[in-house]
């Protein structure tokens, strides 16, 4: 199957089956696909689309979202995870406003904060409509199955022979769509599970198929067990407000508001003592899972004395908010669950 083949039978399925109607794809503004490409960074459509239009409606520009400080922008992302993804593209948005003009190649795209190379294809793909190539996950998965690449693509080496095959592949006429088409064909039919090799416009000359490895590829690393880590959380409750701290703006969670958080079994006597907290009064327990990590999180309620509250904020270094006013501040989905879990 030649290069020009592969291009044109994705681009008729694109035409007939791909995706047309995602919110950033109506309209040729770089900053809507420019925000839609860092939200879909380990992050899958279904739910980037119940956060993109609400974050457009209030950072309409890139001039809106580069003026706000993050205060503003954190309620925002709050819940979509990865947060140092938001962190980059209101930095780099700044500068992109300060210079009054989008990035014009690849490098310029590149030399921003959170902005890799995949990513700066995309930008100038679908945000600029020139020519682009992007090797995002769909990508690797599409490519590593037609040609049955059995290499280990974490590797650097067989990563840049994985980029010089996506660059022979991508055509300049229509790169927009083949763009989106690719990724649409990874996304819907060529996924990670189940693939729907029936569906597929490239059944017929994949190499995985004929050789019954597109459940095997691509080449995956036997994962490593998550640590299990656990840590108390103090719900400091004077009547319907509880006590709120902001997350250093750089580390997890950085800059959202989460209650205090205890990592060391002796940390809850010594702060009873020096707080004069009285004894629990219920305890909430959940579970959150990153990436690297499983946090296991023991909500300990406490009820506290109306004349504590200014010498508790003081001591902690916190505000008191109602959960609702904190959640509309920008708080992380594992803070949402304990909310929930102590059904206040």
């Amino acid at each position: 199957m030649s290069m020009f083949v592969f291009s044109d039978a994705l681009l008729e399925w694109f035409d007939v089956h791909g995706r047309h109607d995602l919110p950033w794809q109506v309209s040729d503004d770089p900053y809507k696909v420019w925000v839609s490409e860092i939200m879909l960074q380990q992050t899958q459509v279904k739910t980037v689309l119940q956060y993109f239009d609400r974050f457009i409606g209030r950072f309409p520009t890139v001039q809106d979202l580069g003026t706000a400080t993050w205060d503003e922008v954190a309620p925002y992302w709050a819940g979509l995870g990865y947060y140092a993804r938001a962190r980059n593209l209101h930095k780099a948005a700044g500068i992109v406003a300060a210079q009054n003009h989008f990035p014009e190649t690849l490098e310029e795209w590149m030399a921003l904060p959170g902005i890799g190379r995949s990513t700066a294809g995309a930008l100038m793909s679908l945000g600029l409509r020139q020519y682009g190539v992007i090797m995002d996950g769909n990508v690797k998965r599409v490519l590593s199955r037609f040609f049955a690449i059995e290499d280990d693509l974490s590797k650097p080496v067989h990563e840049r022979a994985m980029w010089q095959l996506a660059e022979k592949l991508c055509p300049v006429e229509r790169n927009h769509d083949y763009t989106q088409a690719i990724m649409d064909l990874g996304a819907t039919v060529c996924t990670p599970k189940k693939p729907l090799c029936l569906y597929c416009p490239m059944q017929q000359h994949c190499k995985a198929h004929q050789q019954g490895l597109e459940n095997e590829l691509p080449f995956k690393k036997a994962k490593k067990s998550v640590p299990v880590r656990s840590a108390q959380v103090l719900v400091l409750q004077c009547g319907k407000q509880w006590l709120w701290q902001q997350r250093p703006n750089s580390g997890l969670w950085g800059g959202l508001w989460c209650l205090p958080i205890l990592e060391e079994a002796h940390e809850l006597e010594q702060m009873r003592q020096n707080l004069g907290l009285k004894q629990v009064a219920q305890k909430v327990g959940i579970s959150h899972s990153f990436t690297h990590f499983t946090w296991q999180l023991e909500g300990l309620i406490f009820a506290i004395d109306p004349d504590l509250q200014e010498h508790l904020s003081i001591e902690l270094g916190g505000i008191w908010m109602e959960p609702t006013d904190a959640i509309r501040a920008g708080i992380p989905t594992a803070m949402k669950k304990l909310i929930s879990a102590s059904k206040l």
